[in-house]
């Protein structure tokens, strides 16, 4: 049985690894919708809060999703091998460009540079929870 855990140590260092994450947001109806993503933690010192950060096209339907404003809540998760971790928190749909420069500024450090995306927003998942086996 998974155990809550902060975001310290271990469960850190396998944030920080590069790994694909997938990301589930909940469409009006409540289904989960699931998708690839790269996503970067910034947790507080504690590791109890912080946020996480990701980059996609305004268009898309996680951010469709989460603008229509019924229930912020995603978790982001990822595996490799036996080991896993999924970061919960609430998510911001975030366009101004400062917030989208920092997305991609800390999407880079983790994966690479993005390639150009006139749409693009930010992500901002305030983390509330870390489960996983790592």
């Amino acid at each position: 049985m998974p155990r809550t855990h902060a975001l310290v140590g271990d469960h850190l260092e396998f944030w920080r690894e590069r790994h694909l994450c997938t990301v589930t947001t909940l469409r009006r109806d409540g289904s989960p919708h699931v998708v690839p993503m790269g996503v970067a933690v910034d947790p507080d010192t504690e590791g109890t809060g912080g946020f996480a950060w990701a980059i996609t096209s305004g268009g898309s339907q996680k951010v469709a999703n989460l603008r229509a404003g019924l229930d912020p809540r995603v978790a982001v998760c990822q595996v490799d091998g036996r080991r896993w971790s999924t970061i919960e928190g609430t998510a911001e749909v975030l366009d101004d460009p400062d917030s989208v420069a920092e997305a991609c500024r800390r999407y880079a450090e983790r994966y690479r540079q993005p390639r150009e995306n006139p749409t693009r927003v930010a992500l901002r998942i305030t983390l509330t929870g870390v489960i996983g086996n790592v």
